[in-house]
C-alpha cells in the first residue's frame, strides 16, 4: 500500500458502499440466476474476497462493530436496536471510524442524494449515542482539497418499499429459475421471495452503477480507496439473524486506485472489522490498540477463524456464537431451549416464507433437510462440513470422527470470548429491553 506523507492532501479518498442485508447473491461471485454487471466490473477493477464474513447477522451490532474496528460484543453493542435513547456512550478507548479520520484532516459525509431521483438511504443505526458522526452529507461539502471518507448506504435488498420498486425493473428474476438452497421447500411463493430479494439486488446494482459514474466524474475515485460490501447476509429464512453461512458471509469488493492486482480474488478469512483496519492504514493512521482487525492490504496474519455473534434480536432473547474455519463451523447456543421460530414480529411480518414452512410442516410435507429450522428446540452444539455440505443441513457434532476438531473450533470460542470480553452473558435490565425497538 503506499505510504502517505503527513499531509492531509495526500491522503486518499476512502469510499465505503455499503449493501443492506447483501449477501454473496452477486454475479462476480458465481450466482447465476442474477445480472449485477456494475458490481462485476468493479469486481474486475479491484480484489474480491469470497470469504469475508459480518460481525453480527443483522444490522445495528454489525454497524456498531464495523464503524469502530471493534466487536459488538466488546463495546456492549451487541443486542439489536439497543440503547435507544438511554445517552450509552461507547467505553473507552473504542472511537468510531470516523472520528479518527476527522483527527486526520478528513471530511466525513453518509451521503444523500447523489444523482438525479437518486439517493443514499444515510443510515446510521448505531447501538451507542455519539457527540457528532458525519460532517455532512456529499463530498462536494468538503473543503478545496480536503480528504474524504464517504459512505453511501443501500437499503435495496432490505425488505420494504425497495422490493416493491425492484418489481417495476424491465429485467427481473423469473421465478422458475431461483436456484433455491435444499433447506428451503420448492414453493411458488418461496420461489417468488426469493426472486424478490434477487431482483432488489439487481435494482442495487444500477444504483451503485450511477453512483460509481457520479464520483468518477467529480475525480473522487483519482486517489482513494473503495470498499463494496454488504452489513451482514441476506434477509430470509436462516439468512439474517442467524449465523449460518447465508446470515454471516457478505461480499466485499476493495479497489485502490492505481493497484496493479485488478481482478484478483482472494480466498482468506476476513472480517468486516477488516475494512475498518485497512481504510485506516490507508489513511497514514495507526491502528488503535485494542483492535479486532487486520489491514488486508498489508501483511495481515492469516486468520484461521472468524467469530460472529448473535443476541436479541427485536422481541427474541438469545445469545448464539460461530466460529467459521476454512472448512467447519461450529456454533454454540446458549439458550438452546428457545426454538428457531420464536416469535420476532419483523419476521412475522416480512418472511412470508417462514409461514409457509409452518403450514407445510404442520402438513407433513417438509423433507428433514427443511424440518431442521422448525425444530422445537435447538441443538446444545452445532457442526458443519462447509466442504461436503455448504448448506449446513447435517449437523456433526456428536459425531466421534469430528470430536478433535469440535474440541478446536470450541476451545478457540472460549477464547475469544475471554480475550475480548464478550459481554453478552450479562442481561439487558428490564428497562433496556423495553427500549427497544423492534
Amino acid at each position: 500500500m503506499k505510504t502517505v506523507s503527513g499531509s492531509a492532501a495526500d491522503r486518499p479518498n476512502i469510499i465505503w458502499i455499503i449493501c443492506e442485508d447483501l449477501g454473496v447473491e452477486l454475479s462476480c461471485y458465481g450466482r447465476k440466476d442474477v445480472h449485477t454487471p456494475h458490481i462485476d466490473a468493479l469486481a474486475s477493477r479491484g480484489v474480491l474476497f469470497e470469504n469475508c464474513h459480518s460481525p453480527a447477522p443483522v444490522c445495528s451490532p454489525s454497524r456498531s462493530a464495523f464503524h469502530t474496528g471493534l466487536y459488538q460484543t466488546t463495546t456492549g453493542t451487541h443486542h439489536h436496536r439497543s440503547h435507544r435513547g438511554d445517552h450509552y456512550r461507547l467505553p473507552a478507548p473504542a472511537r468510531t471510524i470516523m472520528d479518527r479520520l476527522r483527527d486526520a484532516g478528513y471530511f466525513t459525509c453518509n451521503v444523500g442524494p447523489f444523482a438525479p431521483g437518486l439517493k443514499g438511504a444515510g443510515k446510521t443505526d448505531f447501538n451507542f449515542e455519539a457527540a457528532k458522526l458525519f460532517d455532512g452529507n456529499h463530498w462536494s461539502q468538503r473543503r478545496s482539497g480536503q480528504p474524504a471518507f464517504i459512505e453511501v448506504n443501500f437499503q435495496e435488498a432490505h425488505k420494504g418499499p425497495a422490493f416493491f420498486e425492484a418489481r417495476r425493473q424491465k429485467r427481473l428474476v423469473d421465478p422458475a429459475k431461483v436456484e433455491l438452497p435444499p433447506y428451503l421447500p420448492d414453493h411458488p411463493i418461496i420461489r417468488n421471495e426469493f426472486a424478490n430479494y434477487l431482483d432488489a439486488i439487481q435494482l442495487a446494482d444500477h444504483k451503485v452503477g450511477v453512483l460509481l459514474e457520479t464520483l468518477r466524474r467529480d475525480k473522487m475515485l483519482d486517489n482513494s480507496i473503495l470498499f463494496f460490501f454488504g452489513d451482514n447476509g441476506r434477509c430470509l429464512i436462516r439468512g439474517k439473524q442467524w449465523l449460518y453461512e447465508a446470515g454471516t458471509h457478505v461480499p466485499l469488493i476493495v479497489q485502490r486506485h492505481g493497484n496493479a492486482n485488478a481482478g484478483a480474488r482472494r480466498t482468506d478469512l476476513c472480517s468486516l472489522l477488516d475494512v475498518t483496519a485497512t481504510s485506516l492504514a490507508a489513511a497514514g493512521i495507526d491502528l488503535p490498540t485494542p483492535f479486532h482487525g487486520h489491514d488486508l492490504l498489508g501483511n495481515p496474519p492469516r486468520r484461521e477463524f472468524v467469530v460472529t455473534a448473535r443476541d436479541r434480536c427485536g422481541e427474541q432473547r438469545d445469545r448464539i456464537r460461530a466460529v467459521r474455519g476454512e472448512r467447519f463451523r461450529y456454533i454454540r447456543n446458549f439458550m438452546p431451549e428457545k426454538p428457531y421460530t420464536q416469535f420476532n414480529n419483523y419476521i412475522s411480518t416480512f418472511y412470508v416464507t417462514l409461514h409457509i414452512m409452518k403450514q407445510m410442516d404442520q402438513a407433513g410435507l417438509l423433507n428433514e433437510a427443511q424440518k431442521t429450522f422448525m425444530v422445537p428446540r435447538k441443538q446444545d452444539e452445532e457442526f458443519y462440513d462447509l466442504r461436503n455440505d455448504p448448506h449446513e443441513i447435517r449437523n456433526l457434532a456428536h459425531l466421534p470422527e469430528h470430536a478433535a476438531e469440535m474440541r478446536r473450533h470450541r476451545a478457540y470460542l472460549d477464547q475469544w470470548m475471554t480475550a475480548t470480553g464478550d459481554r453478552g452473558g450479562i442481561e439487558e435490565t428490564a428497562e433496556e429491553y423495553d427500549k427497544y425497538r423492534g
